[in-house]
Order: C-alpha cells, then structure tokens, then sequence
C-alpha cells in the first residue's frame, strides 16, 4: 500500500510539472505573436497573417516588415532569453546560490567587454565581424568563468562571497568598457555604448541561427546531464557519494553557461537579470527536477524576454526602446528581493 501511494504520490507530480510545462509554452506562443504583431508600423491582424503566408519573398511592406525585421527581432528574443535562462539556472544549480547567474558573477560584463575590444579593433573571423564579435566574448566570457571557478575550488569561498567576487569583475570590466569608449571614436564610442543596453534593433535571420543552434546544443548536451544536477542540487557531498565527478560538471556548467552568454552579447549586448530571474521562478513552481527545469527554465527566460520586447515597444514612441533597460527595472526589485531572503 505504502509503495502504491508512493507510485501514485509521484505521478500526479509528474502530471502536474507536465501540465505547467504546457502553460508555459502556450503563454509563451501567446507573447511570441503578440511580440510579431506590437512595432512602430500598424499591421492589422489579417494583414499580419497574410504576409507569413506569402513568405519572405512577399512584394506588399508587411511582408517585408514581418520578415526582415520583426521576425528576425522575435526569434533572436526568444532564444537569447532561452540562453541566458539555461545559463542562469546552470550556474545556480552548481552554485547552490539562488543569487548567482551570469550577470551577477561577472561572466555577462566580461563577455560584453570582448565584445567592445572586437567592435574596437573591427576584429573579423573569415570575414565575418560578428564571428569575430562572437570569439573575443567567448574568451573573456570563458576568462571569467577559470577565475570563479578556481576562486571557489581553491579558496573555498561561499556562496555570498562568490557573488561579491561577481560584483568586483562587473566593476572591474565595465571600467575597462569605459575606458575604451573614452579612447575610441565617437562612432566606435556610441556602438559600443549601446552594448550595454540590450538592443533588439541588431537583430538578424544570422543572430536568430546562432542563438536558437547555441541553445538547442546546450540544451540537448544539459539534458544528458540531467540526473547529475538534480543530484548535485542537492548537495556536492551527495553527488560525490553517487560516484558524480563534481569538479569536471562544474567545468561543464562554466563552459556551456560561456557559450550561451557569449553567443547572446555578441548580437544584441548585455541584457541583465533574465538568467537571474526565469531560472528561481521556474524552481518556485515546478521543484529541482532537473529533466523539467533545463526545459522549463528555458522557456520561462523566452516568456520575460518576448514581454520585455512587447513592454519597450508599447513604451517607446519611434525606436524601440532597448530591452535590456526593461529587463534591469524589473530585475533591480526582484534582485533585492532575493538579498532580503537571502539567509547567508
């Protein structure tokens, strides 16, 4: 009876984490059409549908609105929150701190300074600048990650002090970041100045592949992980004693987390508290289940990003306003939320 009970009890939680995965993933169609539909040019619905239908080689404006502009937008919105989603929910899974995610422990500021030292040097790889762009962020990105994670295997530092650690690297390389933009030309100074906001308006067909490729080979390589997190989740000593080697999936997180941000700041700058935020809500309502979470948290990072979108366009009279200003006043009260419970 017990053993049936038990069967029964874990079930329902699994029909229940499948049923809110489904809510997600509608709410997040809902935000993704209603992210197409919302910009400065008014497309009625039918025109909207019309356009999609006749495909990228359209002759009517919508059609080329639709597809070379805001589709582009959309779809590199979804999958640069799905990144930094999976990057932050990573990050505080072999942290064991709900605080940590790449913009907090500093990777996101070292990223975005690559990023600015290639625009600087109009570094390009085979001729491409954004391959470059790509490169110098992941170095730097990666850089910082082998610092934190000799910080915290070295010296032993806890969690709370690795976040303080996070926040000397975001002053330290945004400093670097100033000094460049003093140094640099006025056209160099104002590209590298808007970095920091979180673009859209950089978006390309080019930003939607890499992103939405970066994401899914992260995601499919994390999901062949997944019992070694849930496991890890719950204690490094636990995952020892299951024969987990803990220091070698901590070198996997940095080095997937790198990736996904470097391929996310290349494109469209810094957007902040995505990987902070999607992941801890996701944990509130569907638990540590790591085969869930890689999936879930995801999409949750997709959701803020495409309301984030809709927010800065319905505010913004003209040019869109930069998504990573909305995703920053949302993320400063949340963040101090956070500290405020924080019980270290």
């Amino acid at each position: 009876m017990a053993a049936g009970s038990a069967i029964d009890s874990y079930r329902r939680r699994i029909r229940k984490r499948v049923l809110i995965s489904l809510a997600l993933i509608l709410l997040m169609l809902i935000l993704l059409l209603a992210d197409i539909q919302v910009g400065t040019s008014d497309i009625s619905s039918a025109s909207l549908l019309r356009a999609i239908l006749d495909g990228p080689d359209g002759s009517s404006s919508s059609a080329f609105i639709i597809w070379e502009i805001r589709l582009p937008m959309t779809f590199t919105c979804l999958f640069v929150g799905a990144s930094l989603s999976l990057a932050g929910l990573l990050i505080q899974t072999i942290t064991h701190n709900p605080l940590a995610s790449p913009y907090t422990l500093g990777v996101t500021a070292g990223a975005s300074f690559g990023a600015a030292v290639s625009i600087t040097l109009s570094f390009a790889v085979l001729g491409q600048v954004w391959i470059g762009t790509s490169l110098s962020a992941l170095v730097m990105a990666l850089s910082v990650s082998t610092l934190i994670f000799y910080l915290g295997n070295r010296r032993s530092l806890t969690s709370t002090t690795l976040i303080l650690v996070g926040v000397i690297m975001n002053f330290f390389f945004q400093a670097l970041q100033q000094y460049l933009q003093y140094r640099a030309s006025p056209e160099i100074a104002q590209v590298i100045s808007g970095w920091t906001f979180g673009n859209l308006q950089r978006s390309s067909w080019i930003s939607a592949s890499v992103s939405a490729f970066t994401w899914t080979a992260a995601m499919l390589i994390s999901l062949t992980y997944a019992w070694k997190l849930t496991a890890f989740a719950d204690g490094a000593e636990r995952a020892n004693g299951l024969g987990i080697n803990t220091n070698r999936l901590r070198m996997f997180v940095f080095f997937v987390s790198s990736i996904l941000v470097s391929a996310a700041v290349a494109f469209i700058g810094t957007v902040a508290f995505v990987g902070l935020i999607a992941p801890h809500c996701t944990k509130m309502i569907l638990g540590d289940d790591q085969r869930f979470l890689i999936i879930s948290s995801s999409i949750m990072g997709s959701i803020l990003m495409l309301a984030a979108s809709v927010i800065s366009k319905l505010l913004s009279d003209g040019a869109t306003l930069p998504v990573g200003i909305v995703t920053s006043v949302i993320g400063v009260p949340f963040l101090f939320f956070l500290l405020m419970r924080s019980k270290e």
